[in-house]
């Protein structure tokens, strides 16, 4: 919409307190201007504008055709409901400025994001998931204990407890005048020591107030020195890496907040629109270079190119020969000064040791040679010296240790 200075405002100065519509605070902190407290200080500067006329009070409501401007310039529609998955390392606040200059977790977001406010808090010694979003009612809606969601945390903990001792905290505990809801702690590992024990619980809450795991355990005699936020409702923390961030889906959303989101903020579409990983066109480009600088270096070598995405033939070792594979047997060498074979010396086969001919048993010495007699020696086999009838007729057929007969 075009902005028409000659626009005939709904009100007195183009402000209606009474009216319908969206609150002027909100409406900018949803198009990621500011936050709703820096909207009223913008307020208060005489900053920001409806229609051409300057705000004077933030309590104003505007309608779908209203034009705001911040500085004089236009601002664009209401982006919708966007969520993020964040692993907030150790030593980062959880907000946007910090009093005492202190790293924060906004600081170290990546670019391309909107701008973002966090779904509850985590303290500078926390880390784990944190949920970041674009909407500061989907943020408030997502950290009441009347939405159900229920966080899951894991604790290291110094001093010695018993499980039954923690079973007590379900029905609630009463610290320093606070009272906090059901708690639900499980022993995971316990290791006994000369001064104490450390211990490992997984704590289950649905309410998280401020330090809420940390007084809790505190009022039972253990003292926390490292926790970790595994779990917010649907979301896992799951495998993402420190300092790293990822958006859900917009299918997601609208499956499982489309009753605590008016119809016209939720996503559309399937995919997220932001992700770390590079655009489709800037890899293409990368695999192009790829191809051409493989290409050159082959045309230098003689060999043919190799385009990006096969796979490359692996460098052979100095001399031509490549290497042998792990558990393969090393080729026979002969010593120096040995003697080659008489039938490779004279450059003929020899028939004997041919694999085709048969192969004669070896005559054990519990057997008796073929003939009945003695082993045959280097003129032939000689007769037996005992008469024949003694051992029976000679036998038909092949010799019983001769190998196999004729075929047929």
């Amino acid at each position: 919409m075009v902005h028409d200075p000659l626009r005939t405002p709904g009100g007195d100065e183009g402000q209606s307190p009474e009216g319908g519509g969206e609150r002027i605070a909100k409406a900018l902190a949803r198009a990621g201007v500011a936050s709703r407290r820096e909207v009223e200080r913008l307020i208060a500067e005489g900053r920001v504008a409806i229609n051409g006329r300057t705000l004077t009070t933030p309590a104003v409501r505007i309608e779908a055709d209203d034009i705001l401007t911040v500085d004089g310039e236009v601002v664009g529609e209401a982006e919708p409901v966007r969520l993020f998955r964040y692993h907030k390392p150790a030593g980062l606040v959880t907000s946007h400025k910090d009093p005492q200059g202190r790293p924060t977790v906004f600081q170290g977001l990546p670019q391309g994001l909107p701008r973002l406010i966090s779904v509850g808090r985590l303290d500078l010694a926390t880390e784990g998931l944190l949920l970041l979003t674009n909407d500061g009612g989907v943020a408030r809606a997502l950290e009441l204990p009347s939405t159900g969601l229920v966080r899951r945390y894991r604790a290291r903990a110094f001093g010695r407890i018993t499980q039954d001792r923690l079973d007590a905290l379900k029905a609630g505990v009463t610290v320093d005048g606070v009272r906090y809801g059901p708690i639900e702690a499980v022993i995971d590992k316990a290791r006994d020591g000369a001064s104490g024990a450390n211990l490992w619980i997984t704590v289950t809450l649905s309410e998280g107030k401020n330090r809420e795991v940390r007084k809790v355990l505190e009022s039972v005699g253990l003292k926390v020195n490292r926790l970790i936020r595994l779990a917010y409702g649907p979301f896992a923390l799951s495998t993402l890496p420190p300092g790293e961030i990822e958006e859900v889906g917009p299918r997601v959303i609208r499956e499982l907040f489309s009753d605590l989101i008016p119809p016209e903020d939720l996503p559309r579409g399937d995919k997220p629109k932001w992700s770390r990983r590079a655009p489709v066109s800037e890899k293409r480009r990368e695999g192009a270079g790829e191809a051409i600088v493989s290409a050159e270096a082959s045309e230098t070598r003689g060999r043919p190119a190799y385009k990006a995405g096969w796979a490359r033939p692996k460098p052979k070792p100095p001399g031509g020969r490549s290497a042998p594979k792990p558990g393969s047997r090393k080729p026979e060498s002969r010593k120096p000064g040995s003697r080659k074979p008489d039938a490779e010396r004279a450059g003929k086969t020899d028939i004997s040791r041919s694999s085709t001919a048969p192969k004669a048993r070896p005559v054990k010495p519990s057997e008796s040679p073929p003939d009945g007699g003695r082993p045959p020696g280097p003129r032939g086999p000689s007769r037996s010296a005992s008469p024949p009838g003694r051992r029976g007729a000679p036998r038909k057929g092949p010799p019983k240790g001769g190998g196999r007969g004729p075929r047929g």
